[in-house]
């Protein structure tokens, strides 16, 4: 199954139409489809080879990636399968693979793996690409990797490399639209809170919404995958974080923990686990963001329409925290099969994790909501959550989405509850309070929600835009 994607592959096939070669990154969380993408973009090509580092194991040693690049080159060509003594013999025997009378695809994935035990490996690639594979005007060299520092730092940062990478390309969820398709039955068999409840923990990650048996419903899904022993996401966190930070995987998983409790600043997560706020710490910090799994967002102060110092993370990730709060607290218990006869209401608590689901799928899709309020995308001064530092003359708010226009400002209230009541007007009411909105600046309050409006919300009409998850699920990004 492969579902949208469209602008990475109109920016990709525009590559083809230079006459020069174009060095490619890919990165993005584990099971975000980047493999499936570039896979989907060799259909293009004439030749096309593909190499995967192996996962790391303390076994896994240089010489161990050069037999495996060794054998997977064997496989693709007449080359019997050699001893490889070094990258650069490496690069050199693919090198000369490349027919210069064709369009040809490389794809070296999982790079960080590949370049296990190796510390000059992205050096050994620059050398290649400079002496080797750029000369070739129909070759299109794709980088890829779920390790996004590793890239990062030994790629986008280093000077060796710049001026030589013509697109970077950082995948995110699907959006919700693409994952509607999903579930590709008879759209009236499945109701929006039964694929909200599976989109809760699956978010928009392809690989999780392919598990999906639409012939079940959601509870039955969500019991087989996360609270069965063999379920796929049951492990799905150690194999990722195994794979992503190896012995370091502890404290990344502490981090996750904290926020898993709520948004924090940079101070308050350090502050949780006792320690001290320094470059170690942000670094892991940085890691976990450049591998999708949490944002750091800062404030925007709409008086001055400038962004704040003041920023907090928060988990992006809704399988992380679905998994941090649900499912590894009772790891024990499912490997030892005690839930297989519970049923799923006794396991969760849909009204306490549903509404901060809901929130993180609907910060994920903003660029949705902005299509849905029919604001000109080039007049986005910013949209992201808003909050304020309670002192002695200001009190604290917090506003779950806050669009700034050259002219306009929108108050987003997100809410999903089985029955939403004539509080939540009150609510957007006391926020709008506080905030000190613009001179000539308009505002306008918005409700974005799943679940029963009660009359007296509907009667008040005081909302000026009411989006249901419907109109997000089927509005086309």
């Amino acid at each position: 199954m492969f579902y949208g994607r469209k602008n990475e592959l109109n920016r990709l096939s525009r590559l083809l139409k230079k006459k020069v070669s174009s060095l490619v990154i890919c990165r993005g969380r584990r099971r975000i489809g980047k493999s499936t993408l570039i896979h989907q973009y060799a259909k293009s090509f004439d030749q096309f080879y593909e190499f995967q580092g192996l996962a790391p194991e303390e076994s896994n040693s240089i010489n161990v990636q050069l037999q495996a690049f060794s054998t997977q080159l064997a496989q693709q060509t007449s080359i019997p399968e050699l001893k490889i003594n070094s990258w650069s013999e490496a690069f050199s025997l693919l090198n000369s693979q490349i027919d210069t009378s064709k369009k040809s695809l490389i794809f070296l994935d999982e790079i960080s793996w590949m370049a296990q035990g190796e510390k000059n490996f992205s050096g050994y690639l620059k050398i290649a690409w400079d002496t080797q594979f750029k000369k070739y005007p129909n070759l299109v060299v794709v980088v890829c990797g779920s390790v996004s520092s590793w890239i990062d730092e030994n790629i986008l940062k280093n000077t060796g490399y710049v001026g030589r990478v013509s697109l970077d390309i950082f995948l995110e969820e699907l959006p919700l639209y693409y994952c509607n398709c999903f579930w590709n039955g008879p759209k009236k068999k499945f109701s929006t809170l039964e694929k909200l409840k599976t989109l809760s923990i699956t978010g928009g990650v392809p690989r999780y919404l392919e598990e999906i048996d639409i012939t079940m419903p959601a509870e039955t899904n969500i019991k087989s995958l996360c609270f069965s022993s063999n379920g796929f996401l049951f492990k799905e966190f150690d194999h990722m974080f195994s794979s992503l930070f190896k012995r370091k995987g502890d404290i990344y998983k502490a981090i996750l923990n904290s926020l898993a409790a709520g948004n924090k600043t940079l101070t308050s997560v350090a502050e949780s686990l006792n320690r001290q706020k320094n470059g170690d710490f942000s670094k892991y910090l940085n890691d976990m963001e450049q591998s999708g799994f949490i944002k750091n967002e800062h404030t925007f102060v709409p008086l001055n329409q400038k962004l704040s110092k003041l920023s907090k993370y928060r988990i992006s990730d809704n399988y992380i925290r679905f998994y941090l709060r649900y499912i590894d607290p009772i790891f024990h218990n499912i490997s030892q099969r005690h839930y297989e006869k519970a049923s799923l209401d006794q396991i969760i608590k849909w009204d306490t994790i549903l509404g901060i689901q809901f929130e993180t799928l609907i910060l994920n899709n903003t660029n949705i909501i902005i299509q849905l309020l029919s604001i000109p995308p080039g007049t986005i001064l910013n949209a992201s959550p808003y909050f304020q530092r309670k002192t002695n003359t200001q009190l604290a708010c917090q506003v779950d989405l806050l669009i700034q226009s050259h002219y306009t400002l929108y108050i987003c209230e997100i809410k999903c509850k089985k029955n939403i009541g004539k509080s939540v007007i009150n609510e957007v009411k006391s926020k709008v309070q506080k905030i000190k909105i613009p001179k000539n600046t308009s505002f306008r309050t918005v409700l974005i929600y799943e679940g029963k409006l009660s009359k007296a919300v509907v009667n008040e009409n005081y909302f000026d835009h009411l989006i249901t998850f419907e109109d997000i699920l089927n509005q086309p990004d």
